[in-house]
């Protein structure tokens, strides 16, 4: 239940791959025995042949780099720049792979063979890319019948949503024919590339015209009846028929169907870092967070001492925090206020015009001298190294916010908890706390939808600077 598809393309692509690589591999051999360069020139046939279990590691090496890296996601390489930028990716890895695997199993090859056998696989796979979309492209246009011609019933937000993903995928052979919709104004416009080509009772006269092959009904929940009766026009008609239900504008961030028993279900509160991805973070997770604990101990030590000198109190602070999905934990700080802060917490707290809570202060009465040093500095936040090593937080995420404040949320807010909370974030390099809390949501609503691991790279690389500026940090 919930497994994913596997698409014929990314099957096409892996076996392709699987040629691709070992044909790199031979091409690398006889360019190293063809070209008079490198170290004693051109090097004798017999000398430099590969034996194959370097072709085995090559493969393995590439194969696995490639999935990693979702080369063969078809949601991640709908664009011909996603699939070469991951490709590209992909092939960092593999040659790093495919280097671990020779320094065990075969020292004899050559550098520049390696080298050639590198920069031909990368050219293979992105060629034969660039070819398969050229023909996808040329074949839809030269061949009758081979793209499936779409019909959209309803062109509001999820019709439009729809149409957005047809032509994402019109590598795949689907073509947007154009949208029907009882809504005057629309009739004789454009939305996304696709026209507005009558109501939805003109149905059966445009799916005859306009030869339509698939009909999609994206009609809004409360458009029941109006639904019922565009499917009974269908069903008489030589078309098949797909329905959108028009659920996923309350789904936290990614809404996935799946069918248990014949009954089909839509998950509107799924995981985004999920598979791969979520094995990859959390053991960067681990291996980042556990030398930085490790080489933060030192000053996490005299920090200690200094506030246990500075004021009387705990030297850590345990506060309740919403994690990932909602889920309550205990994040860990250094004190950076007097005792008894949490009793004051009604007296510095400012409400705007527009609703939105103020709970953070430049002049805070209840931050200590060291606090107010700690605070400067995010190095107040070390102690949650061990929240990331429980598996509580992440590095890079969100930061996790208080109950009451969450208690105050909108909806769509709340689509920040659809990852895990981390220690710096998105909004902490680009503003930190001098934006109220719902403009620093927006910010982390950014790095939701657009998660990778290169992001959480950027993030990380970025977050000592904006540290040691200090900017919005009290």
């Amino acid at each position: 239940m919930g497994r994913k598809r596997i698409s014929p393309l990314s099957v096409q692509l892996l076996l392709a791959d699987l040629v691709l690589v070992p044909a790199a591999l031979a091409l690398s051999t006889w360019l190293r025995a063809s070209l008079p360069v490198g170290q004693g020139g051109a090097l004798p046939f017999e000398a430099i042949q590969l034996p194959w279990f370097v072709y085995l590691i090559g493969l393995l090496a590439w194969s696995n780099a490639l999935i990693l890296s979702g080369a063969y996601d078809p949601e991640r390489v709908l664009r011909w720049h996603q699939e070469a930028w991951r490709v590209t990716v992909a092939s960092g890895l593999a040659i790093l792979l495919m280097a671990g695997g020779l320094y065990f199993a075969y020292r004899d090859m050559s550098r520049l063979q390696f080298g050639y056998s590198w920069a031909l696989a990368l050219i293979l796979l992105l060629g034969f890319r660039a070819v398969l979309r050229l023909y996808y492209r040329v074949a839809g246009r030269t061949r009758p019948g081979w793209r499936s011609r779409i019909l959209i019933a309803g062109a509001g937000d999820l019709g439009q949503r729809l149409a957005t993903l047809v032509l994402d995928q019109s590598r795949w052979g689907l073509d947007l024919v154009g949208y029907l919709d009882d809504d005057t104004q629309k009739h004789g416009t454009s939305i996304e590339g696709a026209p507005v080509l009558g109501f939805l009772d003109d149905l059966p006269q445009v799916i005859e015209s306009r030869r339509v092959e698939e009909v999609w009904i994206a009609l809004p929940a409360r458009a029941h009846e109006r639904l019922s009766q565009v499917v009974t026009m269908a069903e008489k008609l030589p078309v098949r028929i797909k329905i959108a239900p028009d659920y996923f504008s309350m789904a936290l961030v990614h809404a996935k169907a799946e069918i248990l028993g014949g009954i089909p279900l839509i998950g509107l509160r799924e995981p985004v870092i999920e598979g791969s991805d979520r094995i990859i973070k959390r053991l960067f997770d681990l291996v980042v967070g556990g030398t930085c604990g490790l080489v933060a101990s030192l000053p996490m030590a005299a920090i200690a001492l200094l506030i246990r000198l500075d004021s009387p109190g705990p030297v850590l602070f345990r506060q309740q925090r919403v994690g990932e999905n909602g889920r309550l934990f205990g994040m860990f700080k250094f004190r950076t206020m007097v005792a008894e802060a949490e009793s004051l917490q009604d007296q510095v707290l400012v409400t705007t015009q527009d609703g939105q809570v103020i709970h953070k202060h430049k002049h805070d009465p209840r931050v200590t001298r060291i606090g107010l040093f700690l605070r400067r500095y995010s190095l107040d936040e070390l102690p949650q190294l061990f929240n990331v090593l429980r598996g509580e937080m992440s590095l890079v995420g969100p930061r996790p916010e208080m109950p009451w404040l969450v208690d105050r949320y909108a909806p769509w807010q709340r689509k920040r908890f659809a990852v895990p909370q981390g220690i710096t974030g998105w909004w902490q390099i680009n503003g930190r706390s001098d934006k109220p809390m719902h403009l620093n949501t927006e910010d982390d609503l950014y790095y939701v939808y657009n998660y990778s691991l290169w992001l959480d790279l950027r993030i990380l690389m970025m977050t000592p600077l904006a540290a040691l500026r200090g900017r919005g940090a009290f």
